[in-house]
């Protein structure tokens, strides 16, 4: 390798090493030489309206390609996209946070810049809190270093990392290090010692479940769990974030499993299981699986994620995930015998009639009806993931939600990322009016870049999931006429949709068109709710009913 690289181009270039193509960002003096550096770069820049917003899309653009670059500006910028990496750090997504700085020379006796809060290191000190690494590339002899530990982090953990970058090092020469860090093993035995106690507990058990979280697809691990499913003939469950990381036509998935959300049966199916294997799991209370669940109370749980390995009560130390979910893949083990699976949902489209008004229930069965294989579903909160929680995709990863973290206005700008990721999959869009209201304006970004996604906004007027929990006033917003946003960006075709055909016309003409974007404004009662709501609000009643205190 030559050694006339500098700090910035040389972290580009370790960067498209690992497979990253475009980076998101909004521009600002203390980035501009980066921003014109990535410009010149195999790297493509998108300029996006705002700073959380290129957050969302980098995450969404990460959880498809396995990694995501955010660049903004010091402060006004940074500090506006700590939740959207926040999202990312709770959610398992590999996204790197660039960022720029005052340079060294302006910060002769600790002058007041703009930008600044505080001192020159608050920035830093905000997202070590939700990083996985962080550094501070501000000695061209330390930098490469720097650079390696915090990207060997970043596809350690997938979880991001913060490059800053004073302005004025850019371009500051750099001799490179020999390369990366030395990828980190599993402890052989440890590894072993982990497989076969798995191997003794499912050797016990008679009625065992897999359940499977987002780690599974953030390590490219789905066709090894597939395997494993179908060796030993194991049924498969996915909990809400993992959504479609298995294919939700194959014969051993049982469904969603979400101790708010999930279907009964697919609950109950879970819960009497004698031995949960969890590969990628993240434990929360949409689950319900927590550290009073018999499962784990008892010692019948395997919980396998880049964090820690744990096989009944012993933790593993020194097992990587990956390494230890290919040994089960590769050990020998006894199929199960086949049992009765919980009845797949239905798929059979409503039939309503076309004046009926526009309904939840109708509109997602005409679109569950529409989906292929070369469709994404984003959703994101409230009635968007309860409802299409319930939809059933046919590939795998063709979902795609903050179903954790829960952050509202992830879905819209996340559909550009998905745009520039996924190549020929088409972004359907599901976003409530509310969550439209704060970032709906990233379709002008989807518009300049000649992307297509087909947008669906669920117009209740309000926060349905806030008034599930609490009604009142608060939770109404301002009704626009979301379709006229078409007129206003000058481009796209907009649909004001109140009756079921007009869902079904709007729905089918908007599929169809592939070549531009469709934005569908669809009135709903404000009563209206999923099946999914429905289970969400009757299990919170009865988790937070007086007899259960």
């Amino acid at each position: 390798m030559t050694t006339n690289k500098t700090i910035g181009s040389l972290l580009i270039e370790r960067l498209h090493g690992l497979g990253l193509r475009h980076i998101f960002g909004v521009p600002g003096d203390y980035v501009l030489t980066l921003c014109q550096l990535i410009e010149e770069s195999p790297i493509k820049y998108v300029g996006m309206t705002r700073e959380d917003c290129a957050g969302f899309a980098a995450d969404a653009y990460a959880r498809i390609r396995g990694i995501g670059g955010i660049c903004v500006t010091y402060c006004v910028g940074g500090l506006n996209v700590v939740n959207a990496v926040a999202c990312a750090y709770a959610e398992r997504s590999p996204v790197v946070l660039l960022t720029g700085s005052p340079g060294l020379a302006e910060r002769v006796r600790n002058p007041y810049l703009h930008h600044m809060v505080r001192d020159f290191s608050t920035q830093k000190e905000v997202f070590e809190k939700v990083t996985v690494a962080s550094a501070v590339l501000d000695d061209p002899l330390t930098a490469s270093r720097e650079i390696d530990r915090a990207l060997a982090a970043l596809m350690r953990y997938k979880r991001p990392i913060y490059l800053e970058i004073p302005r004025d090092l850019v371009h500051a020469p750099i001799k490179p290090s020999a390369g990366a860090l030395p990828e980190e093993k599993s402890d052989p035995a440890a590894l072993a010692e982990a497989v076969a106690e798995v191997r003794e507990m499912l050797a016990a058990a008679h009625t065992p479940v897999l359940l499977v979280g987002a780690e599974v697809h953030r390590f490219h691990l789905q066709d090894n769990v597939s395997r494993l499913a179908e060796r030993i003939n194991i049924p498969v469950a996915s909990t809400l974030l993992g959504k479609s990381v298995i294919r939700e036509d194959h014969p051993l998935f049982v469904g969603v499993y979400g101790g708010l959300i999930g279907r009964d049966e697919v609950q109950q199916f879970v819960n009497e299981a004698d031995c949960l294997l969890m590969l990628g799991s993240i434990l929360t209370d949409i689950e319900d699986l927590g550290a009073h669940s018999p499962l784990l109370a008892e010692g019948r749980a395997i919980h396998a994620t880049a964090d820690a390995i744990t096989v009944k009560h012993h933790r593993y130390d020194g097992v990587r995930f990956e390494d230890f979910v290919r040994a089960l893949v590769a050990a020998p083990m006894q199929p199960f015998q086949s049992r009765p699976l919980p009845t797949p949902r239905s798929v059979t489209p409503e039939i309503l009639a076309r004046t009926e008004p526009a309904t939840l229930r109708g509109l997602f069965s005409h679109l569950e009806s529409l989906l292929d294989a070369k469709m994404l579903v984003v959703a994101d909160i409230g009635e968007a993931l309860f409802a299409g929680a319930d939809l059933r995709v046919h590939k795998s990863a063709e979902f795609i939600s903050p179903a954790y973290y829960t952050s509202m206005g992830f879905a819209v700008p996340a559909s550009v990322g998905v745009g520039f990721a996924g190549h020929s999959l088409r972004p359907i869009v599901l976003v409530g009016d509310g969550a439209f209201q704060m970032t709906g304006t990233e379709l002008s970004t989807c518009l300049r870049y000649s992307q297509a996604p087909v947008v669906i906004i669920l117009n209740n007027r309000g926060y349905s999931t806030e008034r599930e929990i609490l009604d009142g006033p608060f939770n109404d917003v301002h009704e626009w006429r979301y379709e006229k946003i078409c007129d206003l960006l000058g481009g796209g075709i907009g649909h004001r949709v109140s009756t079921h055909g007009e869902v079904v016309r709007a729905l089918d003409e908007a599929v169809a068109d592939k070549k531009q974007m469709h934005v569908l404004n669809v009135l709903l009662n404000p009563a209206d709710r999923s099946p999914a709501m429905v289970r969400l609000a009757r299990r919170l009643a009865k988790r937070l009913s007086p007899s259960k205190r």
